[in-house]
Parts: C-alpha cells; structure tokens; sequence
C-alpha cells in the first residue's frame, strides 16, 4: 500500500522540503541498527528543526494513526529504534544548547545535542555533565534519556534520570507538557519527568532537558590494579570507597581475555603489564580541588592491598595520554568481541555485593552447557552492573554460536532474577528484550506499564513494538 502522500506533503509544508527524506538511500543512517541483528524500514524521516514542529508532525501522525519512531544517535543496543514503516521523527536538528546557568548549576538543551558537546560546553563554563559512554561521540542526549543511559560515572553521579531536572515532552497526541524547570525541589504532585525517562520514545517525544552540573574535576588519579582472583575485587571496591568516599568516581571490572582480545584486534590496546593476571579494576578517583593528594589515598589503600593479597601488581597514569592508555583497554571491550567473532551480550545488574557469585556462577553453568565457551565479563561492578558477554567457542561457526543464543541467555537470566537482579542494566527493553520482559516481569508490572501507554498512546502510534 503506498504511503499516505497528504501526510508526506503535511509533514513537508511543517518542516521544510530540506526537513523531509522519503529515498531509501538517504534514509540508511535513521535506520542504522547497533548490532546488526534487525532491519529497520520506514516510509518518511521527519526533522523538525524545534518544539513547535514535533508537535505539528505528531498531531499529523496522531491524526492518521501512522506510526512514528523517534530517532536520535541510533547508537542504542535493543532495537529501540527499529521501525516497520511510518514515520522516523529525527532529532538531529534539535542541537541547541539554550542555556549553561553555572550558578544554578544547571544546562538547559534540546533532545538532539550529542553527548560529547554538552560535556564541552559545561567544561567552557568550568563545570562537568558527568554522563560518559563509549558512544558519546555520536549519541544524543534524548536517546540518552529516553533509555535512562548508565555508562562509568554512575556509581558517583547516578543514572541519567539522577541528572536531570526538567523535560519538555510533546506527547502522541501533539500535546506539549512543559515540565521544563531548573528546580530541584518541586513537591506539586506526581514526578511526570520519570515517566518519560527510560521509556524509550513509547510515550512521548523528549524534545528539551534541564540537566545538572557539577564542578569540574581539577585532579584525577587513574589505577589499573591487577587481581590474583576475582573474589578479591569486591574486597578492594570496599576498601576504596571506604578511604576515598565520594572521590571513587569509577570501578571497572576488566577480565583477562578482555585484554587479550583487546591487544589481538585492537590497535593501541597494550597489556601495561609483564605477567598476566586472572582479573584487574580499573580505578578513577576525581576531586574539585587542584592539587588534591589522590595519589597519596589510592596509595594507602594499595599498600594494605599488597599486604592482604589483595592486589598483586599496580599501574598509575601519570599523565592524560597515560589515563586515555588505561581507559581504551576498557572502553574497545566490545569492539574487540565483535572481531574475535560473534557475540552474546548480556547487560545485567545484581546487588554488588553478589557480582562475583553471580560471574563465577554463570560462568560455571554457561560452560557446562556449551564446552569451549568463552564468558568475558566486564563492566561497572562498582554499581552491579556487568556486561556478561559470551565469545563463541573457537572451534563454532558463528552461526551454530548463535543458534544457541536463547538458550544461553535463558541461563544467565535465571541467575540473574534468582539473585534479584535485572535483565536490562543501561541498555533498555526496545525490542530485542520485550519477549524476556514478558517472562521474568510480574503480571502486576505489566500491567501497570501497559496502562501508562493506553492512557497516554491509546492508538499505540509511539515506537510500537518496544518494552510492552
């Protein structure tokens, strides 16, 4: 059937013959999928240039009962932006700072900014958005708080729905809800910004955000400690946060075949030490005070650390360039898999206190089930959330690999809910989870979620398909 062309020349008179893309080649960057598992299609890519254009474009959609999808970065991990046709409602001209109010401590931008430039525009002003992860550089900051993005500085600063203030949202109706405001006590009923951080586009369309700032950090000490065992990672978290308090701003947990795979396929990912070790935390503290002895506290802690077994050998970064070395092993985890071979991805969360006991017993069951099986767990354990990916068997085609993804990944998330935990960390539901949603939620969940989208999205026109 083809497209509707009254809405194509309704959605062209509201943003522009420049606003509209109806070519299927022009249009492969709004349907870009992260890991290549699923295609995405649609008839029309809408780009309003600001609020006023959303809403008219939506009223449009909401008038015919087309579906639309709205797109940012499309750096997300689920399918959160797949589409089946309609109408794909880009953000990327929404990319106006409007405000950095340093008193307050507060930036007010719109949806389509990326990431990495509002860090910059808050380090101009001498502040710091501590909001960082591996797609900063491309994603933007609505798919950021559309899918309640976590990344490295959670276990100082919170999620991404820990740092924001205000949202301007025009809903599938074409409505605009101003919530739009800089305060941070507001006791006038129900937080409505919650429920459109982390809904992934089902509920609305974020079109402006008050985020906060902080005061930007004037010294920075960066540790890559190595592990004789696992188990001995928790017992260093705890002796660092203790003596370091709110300073530990980052605690990453990085497994030895993270870091033979990163040194295999990644050029500029070196082993910074001579011997191998089972494990090793990756340990940044951060303070607003030049000169801060970051060093000395870190050193104290490793000290006791060598005495008790703890840690058995230690690298610091002594300059910036050092720091991005360390960070880089980190950061090309999952660049690294994807050239070793195919790759089960599993982003979980478990009290911390049982992230060891959750990786060696997933571990254990994973490889009982599947001999050869490679588990490289990584990821913020500092928070509880680990990134349980799963290397093909070297000796598997990647296709028999991944014919036993849903079995493996039924596996892992039985542990998971048996100890409590979450099936979907940073990432989000979209489409890819929304089956494993269904299984481990309560019914009670369910419905209570289903609810919130008759109420707001009767017709379901709002990123049909995803979460519920």
């Amino acid at each position: 059937m083809a497209f509707d062309q009254k809405l194509v020349a309704a959605i062209t008179e509201i943003v522009g013959v420049n606003g509209v893309i109806t070519n299927v080649s022009d249009m492969a960057p709004y349907l870009h999928e992260e890991r290549g598992l699923a295609e995405s299609s649609a008839d029309l890519v809408a780009r309003p240039a600001n609020t006023a254009e959303v809403a008219a474009v939506v009223r449009a959609c909401a008038e015919t009962k087309t579906p639309m999808v709205p797109v940012g970065g499309s750096t997300g991990l689920t399918g959160g932006t797949l589409a089946s046709g309609g109408v794909l409602v880009a953000t990327d001209r929404l990319n106006k700072i409007i405000e950095v109010d340093a008193l307050n401590s507060t930036m007010t931008v719109e949806t389509g900014c990326i990431l990495a430039d509002l860090q910059t525009a808050a380090a101009d002003q001498d502040c710091l958005f501590p909001l960082s992860l591996g797609a900063e550089g491309s994603c933007r900051i609505g798919g950021n708080l559309s899918t309640n993005a976590g990344g490295i500085g959670v276990l100082r600063y919170g999620n991404t729905r820990d740092l924001v203030l205000g949202l301007e949202v025009v809903l599938p109706s074409g409505e605009i809800w101003d919530g739009l405001n800089a305060l941070r006590k507001d006791n006038t009923g129900y937080d409505l910004k919650q429920l459109f951080i982390g809904a992934e586009g089902t509920l609305g369309i974020i079109t402006k955000a008050v985020l906060k700032l902080f005061p930007a950090p004037k010294t920075t000490m960066t540790v890559l400690a190595a592990l004789p065992e696992l188990t001995a990672i928790l017992n260093l978290f705890e002796a660092t946060r203790q003596l370091c308090g709110d300073r530990l701003t980052a605690f990453e947990l990085i497994s030895r075949i993270a870091i033979d795979l990163g040194v295999a396929h990644i050029p500029g990912v070196i082993d910074p030490f001579e011997n191998a070790h089972p494990c090793y935390a990756l340990v940044e503290l951060t303070s607003p005070r030049a000169n801060d002895e970051l060093r000395t506290e870190i050193e104290t802690v490793l000290e006791k650390a060598f005495e008790d077994g703890i840690v058995t050998d230690a690298v610091f970064a002594e300059s910036d360039a050092q720091r991005q070395e360390l960070w880089k092993i980190r950061e090309e985890i999952p660049a690294a898999q994807t050239r070793e071979g195919a790759s089960i991805k599993h982003d979980i969360s478990v009290p911390v206190s049982q992230t060891v006991a959750f990786i060696t017993e997933a571990s254990k069951q994973i490889t009982q089930a599947l001999p050869g099986i490679r588990p490289c767990p990584f990821g913020h354990i500092g928070d509880g959330n680990i990134h349980f990916n799963l290397t093909q068997p070297a000796e598997m085609t990647s296709e028999d690999f991944m014919a036993q993804a849903e079995a493996l990944t039924r596996i892992v998330y039985d542990l998971v809910v048996e100890m409590k935990g979450s099936i979907s960390a940073e990432h989000g539901i979209g489409a890819f989870k929304r089956k494993e949603l269904a299984h481990y939620a309560s019914a009670t969940k369910i419905d209570l979620m289903r609810s919130i989208k008759q109420a707001l999205d009767p017709d379901n026109i709002m990123n049909p398909g995803k979460i519920v």
